[in-house]
Formats: structure tokens, sequence, C-alpha cells
């Protein structure tokens, strides 16, 4: 039979329920991975009406993209769960997916994901009447070129039905292997360093410049006076 606490109040908890939540906690905390993968599940079966594929689909092609160009475990992972906050957060699905992730990945991966939807926009943003270069505010930033990039080869070229797709399965063990990373270890987060994504085979170019420190707004809120994913694609 399961222990609990004794408190109904947290401030009334002694130290030994604490302890007793800290062995809970640590449990909780290794099955992560199961439930993000519960998650991506439930995306290949309730997902955005309207689309040719599934937002489960739409990871999973987003990643064999990246994989395909060479990127490595950091972009792969990033790029099948870019959308993962979708379900929960469908207001505000980058800046919940970076969430998800950032503890295991660098830093920037982090970034990439969280500004994401405002980067989208400069493809559809015209049609609603917004602004489809919001992104320039980001310009400055060292992740900017990243972030463009990791949104025109993976995440709006990602809706083809056709297009021969990896299975969950495929990536399930690099998922793993991330989430069972030590969390907000700073050897894995490299804070301020800039990976370069992989050269585009079809134009030659990488998809970074190199810049020297960390803008503020690396942790900043995307400004809320349109939908930061964008309400629509993502």
């Amino acid at each position: 039979m399961a222990q609990n606490v004794s408190f109904t109040q947290m401030k009334d908890g002694t130290k030994a329920d604490y302890e007793l939540l800290a062995n809970s906690e640590h449990a909780y905390v290794a099955l992560t991975a199961d439930r993000v993968l519960d998650e991506l599940r439930r995306q290949g079966q309730a997902s955005i009406e309207g689309y040719k594929i599934t937002r489960l689909d739409h990871g999973l092609q987003a990643a064999t993209r990246a994989q395909r160009d060479g990127a490595d475990i950091d972009w792969i992972v990033g790029a099948l769960l870019h959308d993962i906050g979708d379900g929960l957060a469908p207001q505000n699905h980058d800046r919940f997916s970076a969430e998800v992730i950032r503890p295991y990945v660098r830093w920037d991966v982090a970034w990439v994901v969280e500004h994401h939807g405002i980067f989208q926009m400069i493809y559809y943003a015209h049609h609603y009447g917004w602004d489809e270069n919001a992104r320039d505010k980001f310009r400055d930033h060292p992740c900017f070129d990243s972030c463009a990039a990791f949104c025109e080869r993976w995440d709006q070229a990602s809706f083809d039905p056709a297009y021969e797709t990896e299975t969950l399965a495929h990536f399930e063990p690099m998922l793993r292997e991330v989430f069972a990373r030590k969390a907000y270890d700073s050897a894995v987060i490299r804070e301020g360093f800039v990976s370069p994504l992989p050269v585009d085979p079809t134009t030659k170019n990488a998809g970074t410049h190199k810049c020297s420190g960390v803008s503020n707004s690396s942790n900043g809120v995307i400004a809320a006076t349109k939908p930061s994913n964008g309400s629509a694609p993502a």
C-alpha cells in the first residue's frame, strides 16, 4: 500500500513527509519520456482539423527531415516535440513545448522551439492581416538564423502526406535518451552556444551565423497581441 504524507496543507509537512515526496518525485520524473510518448500518440488520434496530416505525423515528419539533413539528437528531438503543447496550450503551444524539453536539451534548441510560432507567421500572417515580419524583433538574437532555418526546412515544409516519414518507434530511443539526461546539466544546456544546423542539402548553406553574446530575450515572453504560435499553422 502506498504511503501518503501526513499533511493537508504544505506548511504543516514534516521532514519525513518531504523525504517521502522526494522519493516519489524521483520515480515520477523517471517516467517523463513515457508521458511524452503518450501525448504524441494522442496527437495521432485527436488533432487540429483541416490539415492533411495529424499533429503526430507533422512532428514525425519534421524530425525525419531534421535527421535526414544530418541534425544531431537535440535538434531531432526538438523537431519531434516542437508542437507537443498543441493539445493543452493551443494559444501558446510554442512556449509550452519549449518548457517540456528545456531541462534536457541545449539552450538554443529550446529557444528555437519557444519562438518558432512567431517565426512561422512569415508564411501566413498576411492572410489574417497580421504582421508577417513580427519575428524581426529578434533579428539581433544569436538564434535568429537557426529559428528561421528550423521553420523553413523542418516545420513549414512538414505537412506533406506523401512524404516518407519515420515512425514514432524509430524516434523513441532518441527521445528516451534525451529525457534520461540530468535536468539542467550545464554540459548539456551550454548556455550561449549556438549549435550550427547541418548544411541545407538544397542550398549548401548552414542554418546559423556566428554571433557572440546572449540576448535577454532568450527567456522573454513573445508579445501576445497576436497568437504567439499562430492559433493557425505552427
